[in-house]
């Protein structure tokens, strides 16, 4: 079985509740085959978008498209879309073999086809052993399995899904995430898919939509939205631990810095991500003196809680067999192909040269 992924193309999507808008003129693409996340804080209209996809709820503004077909105001069962959400809603009296097959019966596909459909698809999904289980003798994670196994044997080239992940533990999560994207290029179907959780953004998708209070704040590949950020909040919003947020007056030069559009430096907010910092300033283009306050081992790996004397925070990550004392003071550095600086009034990314 081969499935066969479309493209999706959203544009000017708006959503308005009465007089609330909860989404405002939302565009993005993803080519066939593709794995696009919707990524945001709760309440930034991920899983809005994902219901105006699938025809749950009626678009107010904008269009949306598959493989160039407007399909803005079809119904739901016609948009040929499959869904998988947080809440598994396996049905509890059905085997899980059942569970899986359901599309297949209400469908009517003949019955050689359709052992040979669920045959391919619980051997892809580790499933086979467990398919005479009902689903309250399952794992949280087998449940999962099985609620992705009965959208892929439905042969929905596209597959949204809402925060499917959120009921597990960090090691299952881990490995289910790790097989979604799997299937996604075994299978070649088209993912679009919701979280609020970055790790899962980066480590997934081909492209990431970055998302504040139903509008786009940055659209790009992982590594562009982790690299080159464009503003204040992709830059906080991305990576772990959080990138580090501070005045550039109270930051030592080695040379001269200069911004541009002559923006004051009183206008800006440096950012540096924890694991880009050293303690060995002097061969760094800024620095900063601090004070020791925690220490969190994580093994390899070891996060340097600090103070500056201007009560700013800063949080350094560092092997293990590096970090200093806890209680003293050190100083730390940065360089400039390291250093992130934005307007402190717009929120924007400010080029600078030193």
């Amino acid at each position: 079985m081969t499935e066969k992924g479309v493209s999706l193309k959203v544009k000017n999507l708006s959503k308005r509740w009465g007089d609330v808008e909860v989404l405002s003129r939302v565009n993005f693409e993803i080519e066939s085959g593709g794995f696009l996340t919707l990524l945001g804080p709760s309440g930034c209209g991920k899983s809005t978008i994902l219901r105006l996809v699938a025809g749950l709820d009626e678009v107010s503004d904008g269009q949306v498209e598959i493989d160039g077909r407007d399909i803005t105001f079809l119904s739901p069962a016609h948009r040929n879309i499959g869904m998988v959400f947080q809440n598994y809603a396996l049905f509890p009296h059905m085997t899980i073999e059942e569970n899986i097959a359901y599309g297949l019966k209400i469908r009517k596909v003949a019955k050689d086809e359709k052992n040979k459909i669920i045959r391919h698809i619980t051997e892809l999904m580790g499933l086979g052993q467990l398919l005479q289980r009902k689903p309250a003798q399952l794992s949280g994670g087998q449940q999962q399995r099985v609620a992705l196994a009965r959208v892929l044997v439905s042969q929905r080239p596209i597959v949204l899904m809402d925060e499917p992940l959120s009921n597990l533990d960090a090691k299952l999560r881990v490995e289910i995430r790790s097989e979604i994207k799997s299937l996604n290029k075994q299978l070649g179907i088209t993912i679009v898919y919701v979280t609020h959780d970055q790790s899962e953004a980066l480590s997934m998708s081909d492209k990431v939509v970055l998302l504040q209070g139903g509008k786009v704040v940055q659209t790009g590949t992982p590594k562009d939205l982790y690299e080159n950020p464009k503003n204040i909040f992709s830059a906080s919003f991305i990576g772990t631990p959080s990138t580090n947020l501070l005045t550039a007056k109270n930051i030592n030069f080695s040379e001269q810095l200069n911004l541009e559009s002559n923006i004051s430096i009183d206008d800006c907010i440096f950012a540096v991500r924890p694991e880009n910092i050293s303690l060995n300033p002097s061969k760094t283009d800024f620095s900063l003196h601090t004070n020791i306050e925690q220490i969190e081992y994580e093994g390899k790996v070891s996060l340097l809680h600090l103070v500056t004397p201007a009560g700013e925070r800063v949080v350094v990550s560092l092997a293990s067999s590096e970090i200093p004392e806890e209680g003293g003071q050190v100083s730390i550095g940065w360089s400039k192909e390291s250093a992130m600086i934005f307007s402190k009034s717009s929120g924007e990314a400010i080029r600078f040269s030193i």
